[in-house]
């Protein structure tokens, strides 16, 4: 369900204006509309989720970006209830795919069985996997083999399922929430950067605060449980993400942007000193666009409808930690992802607007 755009422009008392109007209502107007709703769909998961509020936000990003996201963290942080509390609050289709050495691509995205009907006469139908949701989540999803996480990539990119000679559209908004553990590496199998590339985020899942964890334990003793409402439907999901799409993006934030990834980048004169000495590869251009569409979503999230310096800085980190390869010197000098990037987001300048 798209929105309708109405944009007007003109003179008015001698000075210049410009209007945009979503669905026949100003941008205004229909972003405080999905600024309260988002904020009742944060209100229900908090009913469940303790803390971890910027991990609940950058789900909902991705979910509004059109993306993925992947979620690195140590078991018993609440990824999975994550998960299936927002497909309780916006009323989405929800599986679970646990990946396992064993699990096989047609376990993910279903397989043509055999059928008989009354009169004896055979046929094949296609049997949907459990990849045909809205929401999906692949559990420690580095734990299966490499031929069964490439079957996510057509789900992932495309958005279709391919068994035999027909493709099979999945329905939107479809978001794909991975989890991997950092700790037990034993019979894992690392993410390519081919797929690591197709997640819009990777957010790194911490522990509770002293005081989130005595509200974890209270919750636990307590005689009745929450019960989540649901706030959202599909259809004002989708509306809710066309909103988003038409967030203003100024021309010297978009150049920020592009400056950001470019500096990721060893091989360009634009590079950073830390990427020279310390990046093998930088992030693709999915980097940038990234940067943008997520940085539109938090922007809406803070009840603006401009996207700001500040939007991209503050989701460069989970936006490109994960795209950009170490070389040796940076594992020798003990130099992570993200205090690469710290210097290379200190040592960009903006340009004026």
């Amino acid at each position: 369900m798209g929105a309708e755009i109405e944009v007007t422009h003109g003179l008015r008392g001698g000075a210049r204006y410009l209007s945009i109007r979503i669905n026949s209502m100003p941008i205004e107007t229909a972003a405080g509309a999905a600024v309260a709703k988002l904020n009742q769909v944060r209100d229900e998961i908090a009913k469940i989720i303790v803390g971890q509020q910027s991990v609940v936000d950058g789900v909902l990003i991705c979910l509004l970006g059109g993306g993925h996201v992947l979620l690195e963290g140590v078991p018993g942080l609440g990824k999975t209830t994550l998960l299936r509390t927002l497909a309780r609050a916006l009323s989405l289709r929800y599986s679970r795919i646990q990946f396992t050495p064993d699990l096989m691509p047609a376990d993910i995205v279903g397989s043509m069985i055999m059928e008989t009907d009354e009169r004896g006469h055979k046929s094949l139908r296609f049997q949907a996997g459990p990849i045909f949701s809205n929401l999906v989540l692949a559990d420690e999803i580095n734990r299966a083999t490499p031929k069964t996480q490439s079957a996510l990539l057509e789900a992932m990119q495309e958005r279709t399922v391919t068994s035999g000679t027909t493709t099979h559209e999945l329905e939107a908004p479809f978001l794909v929430m991975a989890t991997q553990n950092p700790i037990e590496m034993e019979g894992t199998y690392p993410l390519p950067e081919a797929q690591l590339d197709r997640f819009l985020m990777k957010i790194l899942v911490t522990y509770p605060s002293h005081a989130e964890m005595s509200r974890i334990v209270e919750r636990t003793i307590a005689r009745e449980e929450a019960t989540v409402h649901s706030v959202l439907d599909r259809e004002e999901v989708l509306q809710i993400r066309s909103v988003c799409r038409e967030i203003l993006v100024a021309p010297h934030v978009q150049d920020y942007a592009v400056k950001l990834v470019m500096a990721t980048q060893p091989d360009q004169p634009e590079a950073h000193e830390s990427a020279k000495k310390y990046v093998r590869y930088g992030s693709s251009p999915r980097g940038a666009q990234a940067l943008v569409e997520c940085g539109r979503v938090l922007a809406l999230l803070r009840g603006r409808f401009h996207l700001s310096i500040d939007d991209i800085k503050e989701l460069a980190p989970s936006v490109l930690r994960h795209r950009i390869i170490l070389n040796f010197d940076a594992h020798a000098d003990g130099k992570s992802p993200d205090a690469i990037l710290t210097d290379i987001i200190s040592g960009v300048k903006a340009a004026a607007a």
